[in-house]
């Protein structure tokens, strides 16, 4: 029998349902659970959300541009939307959660980006990496905030730097900015950090801070005062040229100065107020505390003093000028210039011992020895004047007064002032002069003796003169030619009367012998010979003039001199 005819069995499979789940299901859910980790580790690490108002938003990209501390990531951009009335932009921060201890009422914000400010560049490294955002945390205690106005510049101090601010008073600002250096000895202590209007708008509150060490030299005697710019002074050793450095010159600056002699005082408090002097010169003044109030009138032009102009005695400065005005003087009927200035008497050594008599005998003592109150140029070349309290024995007397709390100072006009008085009376004289009747009675004059000399009498007065000399010539000619010979002769003549005399000598003396010498006769005869001795003498020194000279006879002898 075959297989195929052989009956088939019949298999039957029986198929059992599994109730195990399939590996396929884990997949997700396993990314189910990673996604819930990812979610919840994302929120546990994601710190608080904080908004920051700026005038702009320049610079600042969402989810690009970061907030950073000490160059550390502390968050991020989140979004940036203009305000509902579009004056501002309102930045998203999503912090870290690091940085939720900074987020107090104390945190600020500000925008780093490529700037110059207080002197300095800043800010180079973002035109790389891009702008971002500072956060600068305050190391005291706060209220936590979560909702914050960023600054427009960067604060000047970014550190919490150990020192103290100080408040000066100042009635402006002047060359003083934000981030200006204060100075102590030359030396770089501080900066400003700002400044406050008073509520009447009259004064100006300066933040000075000094850092440590060097704010524990500022006591309540220190003085601070304006060191910008350039103090330029013309002085006996010539030209003086002082600058506390290129940064005060270019921002400004501070300076103030403690008294040597109180080192031991405490130091200052924080906040305490100072007043702000106008230069240093101002600051040495306040030192002295003993102020002797004076006016004097001039009576010069007061050009060149104003307030702050030095008062000096004896070349030395011993004061300041506090007000120049005009007034009227009913008794003289003329308006004079009242001075009103302060002397620091504890500028002359020794003074304390002429305290006792007073500031009044004091001065009176003086005048009566002839101080006086006298306008001097202090500058030629800007002009300014200031008050010069001088000895003159030769000022007339004078006496002092009082007037509203001040003493009343003589004054006399000295200097360039006097130099003008005189060369006003100068030309006060010479306005009076009649100078339009002299250059009349001059032209007159001229035209008088213009027609003189080119009139014909002149001409013919001098035509006759010339002809009348041509004559006396020919007389005298005439009279050389006929006087020649009788001339000649004269020596002779001379000659022959010298032996008559000696012979008419020898024969007195015989005569004296015969008649004696007391004789009236011999007398007589002695007068006799001496005259005609004296006779021989002028003929001979006429024969030799005339022999020289022959025209001395018509003209004189003209030559007096030896011959």
């Amino acid at each position: 029998m075959s297989d195929s005819n052989r009956p088939q069995a019949v298999i039957k499979t029986k198929v059992e349902k599994s109730r195990r789940i399939s590996l396929i299901w884990a997949i997700p859910a396993v990314t189910v659970l990673v996604g819930i980790y990812l979610l919840y580790d994302t929120y546990s690490k994601r710190g608080p959300t904080v908004t920051v108002t700026f005038q702009g938003g320049e610079g600042l990209q969402v989810n690009q541009s970061h907030v950073k501390h000490r160059d550390v990531d502390m968050g991020s951009v989140q979004s940036i939307v203009l305000a509902p009335d579009y004056s501002h932009v309102i930045v998203t921060l999503a912090m870290k959660p690091e940085a939720t201890p900074m987020l107090t009422d104390k945190a600020r914000f500000w925008v780093v980006k490529p700037r110059l400010f207080a002197g300095s560049i800043s800010g180079l490294d973002t035109l790389v990496s891009g702008s971002y955002i500072e956060i600068l945390p305050s190391t005291e205690p706060g209220v936590k905030q979560r909702s914050f106005t960023g600054l427009e510049d960067p604060p000047v101090l970014q550190t919490q730097e150990a020192g103290r601010t100080f408040l000066l008073k100042s009635p402006r600002v002047g060359s003083v900015s934000l981030g200006s250096p204060v100075f102590y000895r030359d030396l770089t202590v501080g900066q400003v950090l700002g400044w406050d209007l008073s509520p009447d708008a009259r004064t100006v509150t300066i933040h000075a801070f000094v850092k440590a060490p060097f704010d524990k030299f500022v006591n309540d005697d220190s003085r601070f005062w304006d060191a910008s710019g350039i103090s330029l002074k013309l002085g006996a050793t010539g030209v003086h040229l002082e600058m506390e450095s290129f940064k005060a010159l270019l921002l400004g600056g501070i300076a103030f100065a403690t008294p040597d002699n109180a080192p031991d005082t405490a130091p200052s408090p924080d906040d305490r107020v100072f007043p702000l002097y106008e230069n240093k010169e101002a600051a040495d003044d306040a030192g002295y505390m003993r102020l002797v109030k004076f006016i004097s009138y001039f009576p010069g032009a007061a050009s060149g003093l104003g307030v702050g102009s030095p008062v000096t005695f004896q070349g030395l400065r011993v004061g300041q000028v506090t007000d120049v005005g005009l007034e009227y003087d009913n008794a003289t009927d003329t308006v004079r210039v009242p001075v009103k200035y302060e002397i620091q008497p504890d500028r002359i050594a020794n003074i304390r011992i002429a305290q006792a008599r007073g500031p009044l005998e004091n001065t009176r003592l003086l005048v009566e020895k002839g101080m006086r109150a006298e306008l001097k140029s202090a500058n030629i070349v800007t002009g300014q004047q200031e008050v010069a309290l001088e000895m003159d024995a030769t000022a007339p007397p004078a006496t002092i007064g009082e007037f509203n709390g001040m003493i009343v100072m003589p004054s006399i006009a000295g200097g360039f002032a006097g130099i003008e008085n005189a060369a006003n009376q100068l030309l006060n004289k010479l306005s009076h002069m009649p100078f339009q009747q002299i250059g009349d009675n001059l032209n007159t004059t001229l035209q008088g003796v213009s027609k003189i000399v080119n009139g014909t009498q002149l001409a013919d007065t001098l035509i006759k003169l010339h002809g009348t000399m041509d004559s006396a010539d020919q007389v005298v000619k005439h009279l050389d030619a006929g006087m020649t010979p009788a001339m000649k002769q004269l020596p002779a003549i001379a000659t022959d009367l010298q032996t008559t005399l000696a012979k008419s000598s020898t024969l007195v003396g015989s005569v004296g012998t015969a008649y004696g010498q007391d004789s009236k006769f011999s007398r007589d005869l002695n007068r006799l010979m001496a005259q005609l001795n004296d006779t021989a003498r002028a003929m001979r020194a006429l024969a030799d003039l005339l022999t020289r000279h022959p025209e001395a006879l018509i003209r004189g002898r003209t030559n007096t001199g030896p011959e």
